[in-house]
């Protein structure tokens, strides 16, 4: 979503000179802080509400394996995700986009 609003900004770079690479790493860059905040805030939760459960509910224990494997795949999948982005960004042609915008 962060990138589309940054559309004309990424189709009028390349038009500029940008160099793919760094178009790519920005996009990449975004959506990690992104997914980052957001893994570390659901993680928090996550933990916050087992210890809860585990007080108030009889044999429910925190899953060592859930709390390790969810946040990887989480950020695995926003790293596919911006990278996917990332190169239909960068094969934008910057007459296209102005006249889209």
């Amino acid at each position: 979503m962060l990138v589309q609003l940054r559309c004309m900004e990424f189709g009028i770079r390349p038009a500029l000179g940008a160099d793919p690479a760094h178009l790519r790493r920005i996009i990449l860059l975004q959506g990690m802080k992104s997914a980052g905040a957001g893994i570390t805030i659901g993680c928090g939760g996550a933990f916050a509400v087992t210890r809860v459960m585990h007080a108030l509910l009889f044999g429910v224990k925190p899953a060592p394996l859930v709390f390790t494997a969810v946040p990887i795949l989480l950020a695995l999948v926003a790293l596919l995700a911006s990278d996917l982005l990332g190169r239909r960004i960068i094969t934008l042609n910057p007459s296209d986009v102005m006249r889209y915008e």
